[in-house]
């Protein structure tokens, strides 16, 4: 028997439910007025949920909602940060109207913190407040380990033109994606750096085609790499970008480092992490990523059609990003040791491994 729960939200409160593994929730407003990361819900209107998504539907007045299905955990939460996020977007919107006076670039606004303090959930949030007063903001993600616009192993900027659906998140029209090819920028730090300031700069030269993106500024989305060289990386990155206000969620040690040693111009914030931010186990990060990687060929609800077609072996070039490093004293004149790390490399006789694999799987 299907189970069906009534919750009764008193205003600014929010409900929170987790799907179980291979099950689904569905949810549905009965009456009142609520949102799910930004998304307003529409009445009478039912919505699914899958296997081990983490969900928070926040109410201003209050309502009343009806949760079908068997969930891991269910129940209100009257402390969240909410009230937070919509002045972080007040904040926001009035450098949207400065800039709109001035015809000047607006806010770019970089999400920091460690994994699993909802960073992800914060830009959805943000960029929906923006979209629901007419604005077209750019989202880009930098976070290879589970990237919200492409699969795994990508850094992607994404136009933002409506409010992201409830169930399948923010139209993917015309990303632009580059591949990495590794959920960790440890892997090759120069390589991440690289592809970041190359998608920054494409980023620019869009939004400077386009005064109604212009204005409504970016919102970036980072990885949960933030010591080490990864704090390098998140300085390049607000650099490459030009960030006028970095969002620390829930890392005082972060925000220190970050006032420190930021330009002054740059507004640094520390914010609250909402108490229903759930920490993923390496097999959740696993199945996560996979699930965004079938996500991208079938969609949400296996409504896209990829196709494979042949391509002999005589018609392709593989190259490795990276060559072995020498000692600076056999480097040519003006390289440094560290040139190699973004070099390409071709890749000899590949096919004769491959082959071999094929063989060996088809014996």
């Amino acid at each position: 028997d299907t189970d069906t729960q009534e919750f009764k939200l008193d205003e600014q409160t929010e409900l929170r439910f987790e799907v179980e593994p291979k099950c689904t929730i569905t949810l549905e407003l009965k009456n009142g007025t609520a949102e799910i990361f930004g998304t307003e819900l529409v009445k009478n209107r039912k919505f699914a949920f899958s296997s081990c998504e983490k969900v928070a539907v926040f109410s201003w007045h209050g309502c009343t909602l009806e949760l079908t299905g068997k969930p891991e955990v269910a129940y209100v939460a009257q402390e969240t940060p909410s009230v937070f996020y919509i002045n972080i977007h007040g904040a926001l919107e009035q450098m949207r109207v400065k800039a709109e006076k001035d015809d000047s670039k607006g806010p770019v606004v970089l999400v920091a913190g460690p994994s699993d303090v909802g960073k992800t959930t914060l830009c959805r949030i943000l960029l929906n407040y923006a979209v629901r007063l007419n604005r077209r903001p750019v989202f880009v993600d930098l976070d290879v380990e589970l990237s919200s616009i492409s699969i795994p192993g990508t850094v992607a900027a994404l136009p933002v033109e409506r409010v992201a659906d409830v169930e399948e998140g923010f139209s993917l029209t015309a990303p632009i994606v580059y591949h990495y090819g590794h959920t960790n920028p440890s892997t090759n730090i120069m390589l991440y750096n690289t592809l970041v300031s190359q998608l920054s700069a494409v980023v620019s030269t869009r939004a400077s085609h386009n005064s109604r993106a212009n204005v409504s500024g970016t919102i970036i989305n980072t990885g949960g790499w933030i010591k080490a060289e990864g704090y390098q990386a998140l300085k390049h990155a607000a650099k490459a970008f030009e960030v006028d206000v970095i969002l620390v969620i829930d890392q005082e040690r972060l925000y220190n480092e970050l006032v420190r040693d930021m330009p002054k111009f740059i507004q640094i914030v520390f914010v609250p992490k909402s108490g229903g931010v759930v920490e993923r186990s390496v097999q959740a990060r696993a199945e996560a990523q996979d699930s965004r990687i079938r996500q991208y060929f079938y969609g949400l609800r296996t409504h896209l059609y990829p196709h494979s077609f042949d391509v002999k072996f005589s018609e392709m070039k593989v190259f490795k990003i990276g060559a072995p490093s020498l000692p600076d004293s056999c480097m040519p004149m003006g390289m440094k040791a560290e040139d190699n790390r973004t070099k390409l490399v071709p890749v000899a006789n590949w096919s004769k491994p491959v082959a071999s694999y094929f063989e060996y799987q088809l014996c």
